[in-house]
């Protein structure tokens, strides 16, 4: 990573943590099956790590005809911004955002990711 970008991710995260709040990833690592003996190698594992993130509102700009049949997003998706820097791992599909006690379960994941070096994560997060 260079010192730019460094910089650059620990800038996001103040901001984010400014104007956002601290919740919870939840995810659940794949375990292990052994079809031939019949029973888990390694059970799967409930993983959480806290995260600084800001949960916003899609324009209607940004959402297009979000009420039209067969778009992405759905009447009551919301963007969460999640900061990258101190990450344990990255968000993914399968990633579950605990926000005040509700449940955001993450169906598209980018990431700001210039020079190989993670700032944000825009994902979109659905009930």
């Amino acid at each position: 990573m260079s010192a730019f970008y460094d910089r650059m991710a620990a800038t996001a995260l103040r901001l984010i943590a400014r104007f956002g709040s601290e919740q919870t990833l939840r995810d659940v690592t794949a375990g292990v099956y052994d079809e031939v003996a019949g029973e888990w190698t390694t059970e799967p594992t409930d993983l959480e790590q806290p995260a600084q993130l800001i949960l916003l509102d899609y324009t209607l700009q940004e959402s297009g005809l979000m009420y039209a049949e067969g778009s992405q997003i759905q009447k009551g998706d919301k963007k969460i911004i999640i900061a990258a820097k101190d990450l344990a791992w990255p968000p993914s599909l399968t990633t579950k955002v605990d926000v005040d006690g509700v449940l955001w379960q993450i169906v598209n994941v980018k990431e700001a990711n210039p020079a190989g070096t993670p700032l944000v994560y825009f994902c979109q997060g659905r009930k």
